[in-house]
């Protein structure tokens, strides 16, 4: 018997890479869905179903025609600034749309899996960085809360589930319709652009393929419980910046610095994050990619697309 495994966001950078990463399967069906059409190239070797998350009726439907063994729920509103200023459309994608999956997996008899993506950002920044037993204390944003109150969700469902945090992920992706940071930085720094990084945010970034390999562990070992998944490098941001510009061969001199508090971003941001990765190691296996290795990927898919 296959393995069906439903994605929601299909779309997205992490979408994207399940997608690719799982119809290299012989023994998994993927049921790719996403709002609108199917923005992928590469449209075979799966199913491709538009479904709206926020819509009960749209999940209910598509889950029940598929009745999938594993979900994983990629699909969120991540816009941390656009959160803050369109709440009920957060509250919608991050809170109100996990109802509606764990509510239609309740409904199937096979005990499915739901493996739903989260963020670093339900820790408050001071102690990272964070292992799975740390306890969060999102700041103050409505981006941060509506991703805590979606896990709450998640753990209080009855389901077979997994949390699955991650942090700052970047990568290449098909009709790229928003960027990452390593892309943003890449494209200004190209075209010789003056940027302001800040130097007291601290991460470790996420290649969009390690993510997927972690998600993809997690469903093929039946996991269950909280994974940290992310790059194994701790940096700052501008450190991230400048390595970036290393990399490329860009000047460096073109990268200032700045504080998080002079830029009057609307929402909070943990200065201190990063993940600690024993627990994905040991129980799933995860090894990640260097940031360096991660930036050879990228570099290769940007020139395999050109």
């Amino acid at each position: 018997m296959k393995k069906k495994i439903l994605i929601t966001g299909s779309n997205g950078l992490l979408g994207q890479k399940l997608v690719y990463r799982l119809i290299q399967e012989a023994n998994v069906e993927v049921i790719a869905t996403s709002k609108g059409a199917n923005r992928l190239k590469n449209q075979a070797g799966y199913i491709y179903e538009t479904m709206d998350i926020t819509e009960e009726k749209s999940v209910l439907n598509v889950l029940e025609k598929y009745m999938p063994d594993v979900v994983i729920n990629t699909a969120a509103m991540t816009n941390v600034d656009a959160c803050e200023t369109e709440r009920d459309a957060c509250r919608k994608l991050n809170v109100e749309a996990v109802e509606y999956i764990i509510k239609a997996m309740k409904r199937q008899t096979n005990n499915p899996q739901l493996i739903h993506l989260s963020t670093d950002f339900i820790f408050d920044g001071n102690n990272g960085p964070y292992r799975e037993t740390d306890i969060p204390y999102p700041p103050n944003s409505v981006y941060a809360n509506s991703k805590f109150q979606a896990e709450k969700l998640v753990e209080k469902s009855g389901l077979k589930w997994a949390i699955i945090r991650t942090i700052l992920v970047y990568g290449v992706v098909d009709f790229m319709s928003r960027s990452n940071i390593v892309l943003w930085a890449k494209d200004a720094l190209s075209k010789g652009k003056t940027i302001n990084v800040v130097d007291d945010q601290f991460r470790t970034p996420t290649l969009a393929e390690d993510l997927a390999e972690g998600c993809v562990l997690t469903a093929f070992k039946g996991a269950t419980g909280i994974y940290h998944i992310s790059g194994k490098d701790f940096m700052s941001i501008i450190e991230l910046v400048k390595t970036v510009a290393d990399f490329w061969h860009f000047d460096k001199s073109l990268i200032n610095p700045a504080k998080t508090a002079t830029l009057g971003q609307p929402a909070p941001r943990p200065l201190k994050t990063g993940f600690i990765l024993d627990k994905a190691k040991k129980e799933l296996g995860y090894e990640p990619h260097s940031f360096i290795e991660g930036l050879a990927i990228v570099d290769n898919q940007l020139n395999a697309n050109s």
